[in-house]
This record gives C-alpha cells, structure tokens and sequence, in this order.
C-alpha cells in the first residue's frame, strides 16, 4: 500500500525481499561520503538487523510503481563493488529514496524509541524536500506507536544532514568517540 508523501512522489512499505535493494542504498549512502572505501561489509549489517520489527520505506516518483520487489537480485556479487552502482538497474522506475528504521533503548530511562538506521535520497532528487517529508513521515509514525524520541547517527563531514536535522529540531546528545589503535607498541 502506497501514499502520497509530497507532491510528485508516493511512499510504501518495503519488504522483506528487497533486501538486496536496501544494501545497494546503503552502499551508495557510504560511499557518497567515503568514495574511496569498500562497503561490501555492509551486507552483514543488512543480513542480521533487516527483519520485520526494522521497518523500511521507499520513495518513487508518483504514477512509476510496478518495481515492488524488483531490487531483489539474490546474492549478486557484483552489487558489492566499491564503485557507484545504479541503484535497481532491473527496474523501469527504481525508488528514489528510503528510510530504514529500528529500534534502540534510551539508555538513561530505559525507553525502547526509533533509530534511523539509513536515510538517503539520490542526488538528483534532493533539495525538493523529500528528506524533511521522509523525516516527519518517520516522526508521525514513532509517535503513534508510543515512542518519545528518535535516535540517529550523523557524520560531522555531512553538513547536508547536519543542516536538515538541525533545522526539524534535533540536537546533539551524545558524542560517538573513536581511537584509531595500532598494532605497535
């Protein structure tokens, strides 16, 4: 089942066996910040958090469904490669977005709430105001099953980002720290 979410654009509910579509968007997330990385490991992340309680979203362009289930190429290699790749070659009119979201627990209160795990609009649909409607989508959604917050993880180099969730009210509640570690003594 679809709805309108802006003007030109309608949003579903992926399934469970656009699995191979999910990694591909992920793949492309990462490597529009890190073009000279691999993200093949990725699909681990799929394989063990993608499940029905991890809700997934796709955006198309109104009036261009019929590629439900199209993403889904089995265990194709080639989609592992660090170079951008087309995101559903096979389809006639791939999604242009998606937001995948599972669950985290608050860890002051105790609270289960929404985490984003993956937003990402292609590059030729941005600024049109599709990330913001995707992130109110996922906010009604979060409120009507009861939860009191959404989580998200940012890059600091990923201003875009930055800028969209600084302007829909988020704030900065924790800093991810990392100490790269060596093998030398």
């Amino acid at each position: 089942m679809s709805e309108q979410l802006l003007p030109g654009y309608i949003i579903r509910r992926g399934s469970l066996l656009e699995r191979s579509l999910l990694l591909k968007f992920m793949q492309r997330t990462y490597q529009d910040l890190f073009p000279n990385e691999d993200f093949s490991h990725l699909e681990q992340t799929v394989k063990q958090y993608f499940s029905s309680d991890t809700p997934l979203w796709w955006v198309e362009e109104e009036g261009e469904q019929g590629s439900r289930g199209a993403g889904e190429q089995g265990s194709n290699k080639k989609s592992l490669s660090s170079a951008p790749l087309p995101l559903c070659p096979s389809a006639p009119h791939p999604p242009i977005a998606c937001l995948w979201v599972g669950n985290a627990i608050d860890q002051v209160h105790g609270n289960r709430h929404a985490h984003i795990f993956i937003l990402y609009v292609v590059p030729e649909h941005r600024r049109r105001g599709i990330g913001t409607a995707l992130m109110r989508y996922v906010e009604n959604w979060a409120i009507q099953r009861g939860d009191r917050q959404i989580g998200l993880q940012v890059f600091q180099s990923n201003k875009p980002a930055l800028n969209l969730y600084n302007q829909l009210g988020y704030q900065t509640q924790s800093l991810w720290m990392v100490k790269f570690l060596s093998a030398e003594k």
